[in-house]
């Protein structure tokens, strides 16, 4: 409807296009929801590739983000690592100080 082309959402409905399905859709397969007006069409597909390139954006952009949080969970765990074998050699230090008085 924000495209002006609110004489196919009766058919798309009918249907049943969802966003899902919208983004398969492509020329012929919109001329056979009744879409005859290849002008229309061309509004339709260079939204869908707008979408579709918004969509991968944004996917890539999460997949950083979880690359990042892998990233830091494994430093930190090597922090703590590391300060459990220093905790560990600390106490055994002690241990074996008491040991010798």
């Amino acid at each position: 409807m924000s495209l002006n082309l609110e004489q196919y959402v009766s058919e798309f409905s009918a249907q049943n296009i969802d966003g899902e399905h919208l983004l398969q859709l492509d020329g012929s397969k919109l001329k056979a929801l009744g879409m005859t007006s290849s002008q229309d069409r061309a509004i339709i597909k260079k939204k869908l590739k707008e979408v579709k390139a918004s969509l991968e954006k944004a996917r890539k952009a999460q997949e950083k983000m979880e690359k990042q949080r892998e990233k830091l969970r494994k430093k930190e765990q090597e922090h703590l690592q590391r300060r459990s074998k220093k905790t560990g050699k600390f106490s055994s230090d002690a241990t074996e100080g008491s040991h010798e008085q």
